[in-house]
């Protein structure tokens, strides 16, 4: 499958994992990349630009195709040594970058003078014509479903594709409840050029998390993840748990008053108890609504293949039976 996604990539499959906090190794971007896709090295993970370097270098033992990395701009008293994470991820001949978060404009110059190819995350149109009109080569379009970040405006794939489709001269990547073939097939037929997937991707053999939090998307629902941080204007779609119902009890009591340091217990540093030591309950996670769609935890090779033959008979058989000609031939073949 050739789109304007796989070839700025120069990837095979217009399928790119996301970035994920804990989970951006480079056991997890060389597995989706050696399956044809893009896989992507969270920068922040890593904790400085020298961990990040060794971080490329290994996953650059691990797979010869195309990787990516991702940087998120996050507002901080002490923010991290963004421009370190720059020098690292040129100097190391890394060729795409999604950004998200905070405004890249800052960081433009330097990667696009190094050949770099940005993708820059957002969640609404407007955010999306502002990457475009910085200089983004492409944008991940975040609909309401997704995990993480959703942002405020609260409008789901099916509205905010085709709006984007209709605004915007670069390509994009959708993001927000992808998980097969059928996702794949609707994100491009609503204008998208390929499908970023984060939930679906922490359920597969490779993730480098613990056991227990594969077996709890393995048993969840649609219908269970819960949006915290509303009240602080910095929602978050997360799989719900002990740990995000004694958040939420303190949102619904402290209402208007609510200051992060009231969560910061539910929030702040649980990411490696939950992905590291299996304490699913610990806090706050990010998890989409496509866990429901989720029901093996495959190796990422049998993930990307199910998912490229899905869609590819859904287009030819499925979608191509719905127009006949008189001589009863579909017109699709």
């Amino acid at each position: 499958m050739k789109t304007r996604i796989t070839e700025l990539f120069g990837i095979e499959h217009p399928i790119v994992q996301g970035g994920m906090h804990w989970v951006g190794y480079a056991q997890m971007a060389a597995a989706v990349s050696n399956a044809g896709g893009l896989g992507l090295i969270t920068a922040l993970t890593l904790g400085s630009p020298e961990a990040l370097a060794d971080e490329i270098q290994r996953c650059r033992q691990m797979t010869d195709k195309p990787f990516g990395v991702n940087l998120t701009f996050l507002p901080a008293v002490n923010p991290p040594d963004y421009p370190g994470y720059v020098r690292a991820i040129i100097n190391n001949g890394i060729k795409v970058v999604e950004t998200a978060g905070n405004n890249p404009q800052q960081v433009l110059p330097a990667l696009k003078e190094a050949g770099v190819k940005v993708v820059h995350k957002c969640t609404s149109v407007r955010h999306a014509l502002k990457a475009e009109a910085i200089g983004c080569d492409a944008v991940s379009v975040d609909g309401f479903e997704c995990g993480g970040h959703p942002g405020e405006d609260d409008v789901p794939n099916f509205i905010l594709l085709p709006r984007a489709a209709d605004e915007l001269k670069i390509p994009f990547i959708a993001s927000g409840g992808m998980a097969d073939g059928r996702s794949l097939v609707a994100a491009l037929a609503l204008g998208a050029e390929g499908i970023n997937m984060g939930t679906r991707f922490l359920a597969t053999q490779e993730a480098p998390v613990h056991p227990n939090v594969k077996k709890v998307l393995l048993a969840a629902t649609e219908l269970d993840t819960r949006l915290v941080m509303r009240p602080l204007r910095n929602t978050e779609r997360v799989l719900n748990n002990a740990g995000v119902e004694r958040l939420l009890e303190k949102e619904r009591a402290l209402g208007a008053n609510i200051r992060f340091a009231d969560i910061a217990p539910e929030v702040a540093g649980v990411y490696p108890r939950i992905m590291k030591d299996g304490d699913t309950d610990a806090g706050a996670w990010s998890c989409g609504m496509v866990a429901g769609l989720i029901r093996d935890i495959p190796p990422v090779k049998v993930l990307i293949d199910r998912i490229m033959e899905e869609a590819e008979s859904i287009v030819r058989a499925r979608l191509g039976r719905f127009f006949e000609v008189e001589s009863a031939q579909p017109i699709l073949s």
